[in-house]
C-alpha cells in the first residue's frame, strides 16, 4: 500500500480491534491505542487478561466484539498471526494490520485472498503521524 492509499484508509476507518493491548502504559501497545484514541477513533482492547484498558472494556477474542471491526491491530507475535488473520476473516474487519516486527507473509496472503488489506511491519501510530499529522480524525 502506498501512502496515498493509506492516508485514505487512515480517513475512512473509525474502529480498531488491538490485540495484545496492554494495560501496562509502559508497553508499546498501550502508547499507540492511547495516540490513536485520543485522534477520535474506537479503540476496543482484546486481551483474554484484562478487563477494561484505556477507559474501553476488553474482550478475550475478536470473535467476542460485539460490534464491526474497521482494523485488527495486531501485537501479538508472528506465531500467532494466522488464527488472529482467521478470526479478522470470520468477524468481516477490512484491514489486519501487523505492528513493526510483525510479519507473516503466508497469513497475509491468505488474509488478502480473503479479502483483507493486509499490512505488516508498520507501526500504526507511526503511520498516521507521518500522513495525517496531529489533525484529529
Amino acid at each position: 500500500m502506498n501512502d496515498e492509499e493509506i492516508r485514505g484508509l487512515l480517513g475512512r476507518v473509525r474502529t480498531i480491534a488491538v490485540v495484545g493491548l496492554s494495560p501496562d502504559p509502559g508497553k508499546s501497545s498501550h502508547g499507540v491505542a492511547r495516540y490513536l484514541k485520543e485522534r477520535g477513533y474506537r479503540i476496543i482492547p482484546v486481551n483474554p487478561g484484562a478487563e477494561e484498558i484505556l477507559g474501553e472494556k476488553a474482550y478475550p477474542n475478536l470473535s467476542a466484539i460485539p460490534e464491526p471491526v474497521d482494523i485488527v491491530d495486531i501485537f501479538r507475535p508472528p506465531a500467532a498471526v494466522p488464527a488472529i488473520i482467521d478470526e479478522a476473516i470470520r468477524i468481516g474487519a477490512k484491514v489486519a494490520w501487523m505492528q513493526e516486527g510483525i510479519a507473516h507473509p503466508e497469513a497475509a496472503r491468505l488474509g488478502e485472498a480473503a479479502g483483507l488489506v493486509v499490512i505488516q511491519n508498520r507501526c500504526l501510530m507511526k503511520e498516521h503521524f507521518r500522513l495525517v499529522g496531529m489533525r484529529f480524525t
